[in-house]
């Protein structure tokens, strides 16, 4: 019997947050246990995902793929150093491939869910464009990629707020009424009034209550895995609490507190070598951080993690202790 496939979004709120670096390396830690792996760039407009399995740019990819139409998305994977490892390069040398329109972007993802691997991460860009929504909901638990700085939290939670717009416009397309609804909500300015979710849902009850129960179901299909990277001490953990409430009063969703990678200078060297981290720096405390998060998406990716941010803290209070 055919395995089952996981696609798995890899995106952050802001750029300087190592969402690209996490992808390369969680799909490395995924293929190193075993499992066949796919990782695509889908970082369109910035594509490097390449520098961080130490390959070359020089393979055709998605931009071939969408404007020549030279090949079938299979026939671009790329085999990789690393065992169980194929990758799809992203833009290339095409340019001006941030700006794909919405048949291509369909087309696309038709085919990506089309391939075959067990798990296939997709490095999405930075920020909150429409292509990078859309990539990210293409999964109920894709992975957030934040550091702990405010900024970096803040633009997380915004990251969130943006994909529940998404996900009800896309889900409302045919609804004339609500559709103008989510015009307005989406042009109100920051005098103009509260501009949460559960505002939206009540507003969306006044026309259609029945509709409102559909966003409801919505936001609740939705669970992202949050990674907090660059850590420097595991109590840090702590701020996922101010963070949850956040996200409860204005976004409506919930996540699952699912990594904590210390800052290590391991990542620099590797870097700075153009070298592929996690093969050569599994024992790092960065490596070992890696690891165990590819050992929780065996046990917990399908399912809710109860008190999460507190199953976080003990895990990564161990690595420290070892």
């Amino acid at each position: 019997m055919k395995p089952e496939t996981f696609i798995i979004p890899v995106a952050g709120g802001k750029g300087g947050v190592g969402k690209t670096f996490f992808a390369a390396n969680i799909a490395i830690a995924m293929a190193a246990m075993g499992h066949t792996v796919l990782a695509i760039d889908l970082d369109l407009g910035g594509s490097n995902l390449h520098s961080f399995f130490g390959l070359p740019n020089k393979y055709p990819g998605i931009g071939d793929f969408l404007k020549a139409r030279s090949a079938e998305l299979e026939d671009l994977m790329v085999a990789t150093k690393i065992p169980n490892l194929q990758f799809i390069p992203g833009d290339g040398r095409t340019p001006f491939l941030a700006n794909i329109p919405y048949a291509q972007k369909i087309r696309l993802i038709s085919r990506i869910k089309r391939l075959p691997a067990e798990y296939i991460f997709l490095d999405l860009g930075s920020g909150t464009s429409f292509n990078t929504l859309d990539f990210f909901r293409i999964s109920n638990h894709g992975f957030v990629i934040t550091t702990f700085d405010y900024p970096s939290t803040i633009s997380m939670m915004i990251f969130l707020k943006h994909l529940i717009l998404r996900v009800i416009e896309r889900s409302f397309a045919g609804d004339n009424q609500i559709r103008q609804l989510l015009k307005h909500f989406n042009k109100q300015s920051m005098t103009d009034g509260p501009t949460d979710i559960r505002t939206l849902q009540s507003r969306i009850a006044s026309i259609d209550p029945e509709a409102e129960k559909t966003v409801k179901e919505l936001c609740n299909m939705y669970r992202p895995r949050v990674v907090f990277n660059l850590g420097e001490n595991p109590r840090d953990i702590k701020v996922a609490d101010q963070i949850s409430r956040g996200l409860e009063s204005n976004v409506s969703v919930e996540v699952d507190y699912f990594g904590f990678i210390f800052d290590d200078l391991a990542v620099r060297q590797a870097v700075k070598k153009q070298i592929a981290f996690l093969p050569h720096f599994q024992e790092s405390l960065a490596g070992n951080c890696i690891m165990r998060i590819a050992e929780r998406m065996v046990k917990y990716w399908n399912r809710p993690i109860n008190n999460s941010s507190k199953h976080l803290l003990r895990r990564i209070l161990e690595v420290t202790e070892n």
